[in-house]
């Protein structure tokens, strides 16, 4: 019998509506998949088999009668950070222990709306806050390839990447048809690109934020991690939409993604900025790029070299902004209203014993980072100069989008995947920061972007590259993506479990 967590979103739901296996059948495929996995990768923080197997029965019986939505019958995995409606949602902090909230965020109600499964909670680094998801409280996640034999990482368990680590490890091992996940400086597309998948961050206001948990609100935005394109085009039809309860939402209608994939891409303009070559930068993600640029230019393209002169201050910026809003945003765990509580002589001693013991070491250093450039005397100095950085960031590619370039390519890592315990890595935070060189830009700016599998490392580890759209035009990025796709051929994990 064909192993049915082999298919895509794609062909799954061709089957289902062709009546070939039942929702059921496919639900419980993939739960005996993570049984048998999810002990050793840990993408999963939390399993939801009876509701998995309670909606796929409802999908069976749309199915049955000829109805059902996109998205019917399809299993997927949640990232921790979307709120589930009486399920564990913790953004994997101890923090939030035992906190299950009574309302759904609206990006995965759009999913439910459609008929998607839920297979359950997906691991991530502790409220978004990382580049290899080894921060969550619940530890950390593997990634489902190993090193080639021969390698010096060999024998090494790899890193899936940050924050929606879980979300690519699960979709690379099998054990979803396809995730959610959210990115503020990366923390889609640097995953992908580190398991072979392919994620798109979305315009900024392309899908609502309401019932996320918050970690930079001007910077986060909720999008899909895949195994291909199309199944990234169907996700995210599902995923987007406008909504009243988030004021920063898009009342834009959401395009027909799929209808722009197998488009020709003569005559488009691709732009490839000359600061994306970083001193430093590994032959092999160089290479990489060349490749992708000879791809696109072979599929019709006009290649243009473009200048994003702001770029190098764009990491710097970041990592202003983004804690100087999760310091914000996270003061409200505090050990009154929900969550982890522990008892001091008086409130304020509460309050710091509950967020010293609640918030992991990464999340305490961005908080302290936040509110340093947030406090009287440094505001102008960090925080206020920082967002007008953001604006040059901004005009930037506004300059080069006016000028008729209809995407840009670039990198989407500065290396492949890194050990899991990666010991440079661990003392030194602002080497595991530089691991968003390339995708910072993006959010900051506010555009959508897209990580899709163009090629191996010498260690025979996946490498992305990166598309980057104009505001509202992912249809675009899709289109041109499925050029480098083709081109590179589908990519699947070694199962070193089995």
């Amino acid at each position: 019998m064909t192993d049915l967590t082999a298919l895509t979103i794609a062909q799954a739901r061709e089957k289902l509506r062709a009546r070939e296996f039942t929702s059921v059948e496919l639900t419980d495929a993939y739960l005996g998949a993570i049984e048998a996995a999810n002990g050793d990768l840990n993408a999963y923080v939390e399993v939801t088999a009876d509701i998995a197997r309670d909606r796929a029965a409802q999908s069976d019986a749309k199915l049955a009668s000829g109805d059902g939505g996109a998205l019917e019958g399809i299993p997927l995995g949640i990232k921790d950070l979307f709120g589930t409606e009486g399920v564990h949602t913790q953004a994997c902090s101890h923090i939030l222990d035992n906190f299950k909230p009574r309302y759904e965020s609206t990006v995965s109600q759009n999913l439910r709306n459609d008929g998607a499964v839920m297979l359950g909670k997906l691991n991530m680094d502790e409220f978004a806050m990382g580049s290899s998801n080894e921060t969550s409280y619940y530890g950390a996640v593997k990634n489902p390839w190993r090193a080639s034999q021969g390698s010096p990482l060999e024998s090494v368990d790899l890193v899936p990447g940050g924050s929606s680590g879980g979300s690519a490890s699960a979709v690379a091992a099998h054990l979803c048809a396809g995730a959610t996940a959210t990115d503020t400086g990366g923390s889609i597309r640097q995953p992908a690109a580190f398991t072979g998948t392919v994620g798109i961050k979305p315009t900024y206001g392309r899908c609502s934020r309401w019932g996320i948990v918050a970690f930079a609100s001007s910077l986060d935005q909720a999008g899909p991690i895949t195994r291909d394109v199309r199944d990234a085009a169907i996700m995210l039809q599902s995923m987007a939409s406008s909504d009243p309860k988030d004021t920063t939402c898009s009342d834009l209608p959401v395009p027909n993604y799929e209808a722009s994939l197998g488009k020709s891409i003569k005559g488009m303009k691709i732009g490839i900025p000359r600061e994306y070559r970083m001193d430093g930068m590994p032959g092999e993600i160089e290479d990489l790029w060349q490749q992708g640029i000879a791809w696109l230019k072979d599929a019709g393209a006009e290649i243009v070299d473009i200048s994003l002169p702001h770029t190098k201050y764009a990491l710097p910026a970041y990592y202003i902004v983004a804690p100087a809003e999760a310091s914000s945003n996270l003061a409200r765990y505090d050990g009154v209203r929900y969550g982890l509580r522990v008892d001091g002589k008086d409130i304020t001693d509460m309050y710091e014993k509950t967020r010293a013991e609640g918030f992991g070491d990464e999340v305490q250093r961005r908080v302290m980072i936040g509110t340093y450039v947030l406090s009287a005397g440094y505001y102008d100095a960090y925080y206020l100069r920082a967002q007008k950085v953001r604006t040059l960031i901004k005009q930037d590619f506004e300059a080069v989008f006016a000028q008729g370039v209809d995407t840009i390519l670039t990198p989407a890592t500065p290396s492949a995947a890194f050990a899991i315990g990666d010991k440079e890595m661990a003392a030194d935070p602002v080497k595991m920061y530089l691991n968003d060189i390339f995708t910072v830009t993006v959010n900051m700016a506010g555009l959508p972007g897209i990580s899709v599998p163009a090629g191996l490392s010498a260690d025979g580890l996946p490498l992305g590259l990166q598309l980057i759209g104009r505001p509202f035009e992912e249809e675009t990025l899709f289109q041109t993506s499925t050029i480098i796709e083709q081109a590179a051929g589908q990519f699947s994990p070694i199962k070193w479990w089995g």
